[in-house]
């Protein structure tokens, strides 16, 4: 990548993180971010399925309803690793799709490859219709913006799925810490949520220390891609000009 062409991923980033952030702290316009939410909580619930998978069990299913919210239902035996997969699972996912859209310059084969993957899954395991028409429409998005819209473009998308996957966490702590019941989730019935979940089938912290450890992994892992996505290669054009 060029320094021009890094330059401008650079900027794209920088946008991406300013939108959400601005519309993350003025209420009128949350409802912006609402149509992104259903694909978060995608994220998400495939997060819980994939460790699940990864732990020799078994991801049965997944909805997502009206509310933004969503459950995944599993067959597993580490608890430990597939309820935290949710949140730690959908930051790493951020913070490799922030990535690879600035390292690569193939921004547009992402997007298509990103939507091809989703819809299968979709198809796979989506049980409730608004976890189907959310997949099913997401893929068809990010398969039209990679093979019709401009790079620069579908660039931009996909630095703002990433800054929302990727802060999920930290976006969704302050409503974890205040719904820390099993009954608190609307919509869910007793289901509890994730930090409640933890802290009755693990132990060891109370559901606000799992929310806070969340929330800081979820930092340091976009931290982390940032730096290899932009200080790195910025520190190393300093120091060697010719690279």
């Amino acid at each position: 990548m060029s320094p021009r062409e890094h330059r401008r991923s650079l900027l794209l980033a920088i946008l991406a993180f300013l939108l959400v952030l601005l519309i993350w702290q003025v209420p009128e316009l949350n409802g912006l971010l609402y149509p992104f939410r259903y694909f978060v909580t995608t994220i998400h619930e495939m997060s819980h399925g994939l460790a699940a998978v990864l732990s020799g069990g078994t991801f049965v299913e997944y909805q997502v309803y009206a509310s933004g919210a969503g459950v995944a239902t599993t067959a597993h035996r580490a608890p430990w690793l597939v309820i935290p997969a949710g949140y730690v699972g959908t930051a790493l996912f951020g913070a490799i799709l922030l990535y690879l859209t600035n390292r690569t310059s193939q921004a547009q084969a992402i997007a298509v490859i990103l939507g091809l993957g989703l819809g299968g899954i979709t198809l796979a395991f989506a049980r409730s219709g608004t976890a189907i028409l959310v997949g099913l429409l997401s893929a068809a998005v990010l398969i039209a913006l990679g093979w019709k819209a401009p790079r620069l473009l579908a660039a931009f998308v996909l630095n703002v799925l990433a800054m929302l996957t990727g802060l999920n966490a930290v976006l969704d702590v302050w409503g974890l810490l205040h719904n820390l019941n099993a009954s608190a989730v609307t919509g869910l019935g007793n289901i509890p949520n994730d930090a409640y979940h933890m802290a009755q089938a693990v132990g060891f912290l109370p559901a606000a220390g799992w929310a806070m450890i969340w929330m800081i992994q979820a930092l340091a892992l976009l931290g982390f891609s940032a730096y290899l996505t932009f200080w790195r290669p910025l520190r190393r054009r300093a120091d060697d000009p010719a690279v």
